[in-house]
């Protein structure tokens, strides 16, 4: 795939690459790299240094911690069109990673290298307008979330979770410990709900895969 075709998606995925002067344009344009990552690889090991500033075309990565006992907690997931609000932290204030990132699909990223983050943020207005715009809606998302750990059951966060990832046929493909590092949990405590929601009628359990079969039902569970 040619890489005019990377800059045309590129600035289809971030449109305000299109206000940008033509000279800002390309010199951004010049130095972006279209890294791809494959399922389960890699994008930042915890402590590593940041880079580059990275902005996802396609696909999902995984952003989690690890506890000391090897528990995982999700802290956020980045989509297409969206970006890493740890790497934009890192960035501003020239620190390492402080978490984990992996692929989970295929994911496709524009990459522009640290140094000329720096440069650009300094004299290209339209571009730190974005970055500073996006870091700020991204701060509240994860405050957002961090209520959500705080103050919801784990009942809660599993039936808001089951619905958000639930495919065109209700088909969520995740596996009970998937869930549980997604949800703040552990296995068992997922396995538990997944189980009396079987009984109940509302969802069909196989392996990696849950099927949503009463949306309304796990619904009413999301506000309880």
């Amino acid at each position: 795939m040619g890489n005019s075709h990377k800059l045309d998606q590129w600035i289809e995925r971030f449109p305000f690459m299109k206000g940008l002067p033509s000279d800002d344009l390309t010199r951004v344009t010049k130095v972006v790299q279209f890294p791809v990552l494959d399922a389960g690889q890699i994008a930042y090991e915890q402590e590593a240094s940041c880079d580059n500033y990275l902005m996802c075309l396609e696909g999902r990565t995984r952003v989690f911690k690890l506890s000391n006992g090897g528990r995982e907690m999700l802290i956020y997931k980045v989509e297409g069109g969206g970006t890493c609000m740890l790497t934009t932290q890192c960035l501003l204030s020239r620190s390492n990673f402080p978490a984990e990132s992996i692929a989970e699909e295929r994911t496709e990223l524009a990459a522009i290298p640290a140094s000329w983050f720096h440069v650009f943020m300094a004299e290209i207005p339209a571009f730190r307008d974005f970055v500073i715009t996006d870091y700020t809606k991204l701060l509240g998302a994860m405050f957002s979330f961090m209520d959500q750990v705080a103050f919801s059951t784990i009942e809660q966060r599993l039936a808001r979770r089951l619905l958000a990832e639930a495919d065109g046929a209700q088909m969520v493909g995740k596996t009970h410990q998937q869930l549980a590092a997604d949800v703040g949990s552990v296995r068992e405590m997922v396995s538990r709900h997944l189980g009396e929601w079987e009984r109940s009628g509302w969802v069909r359990t196989s392996r990696g895969k849950i099927e949503i079969l009463d949306g309304a039902a796990l619904a009413s569970r999301q506000s309880r």
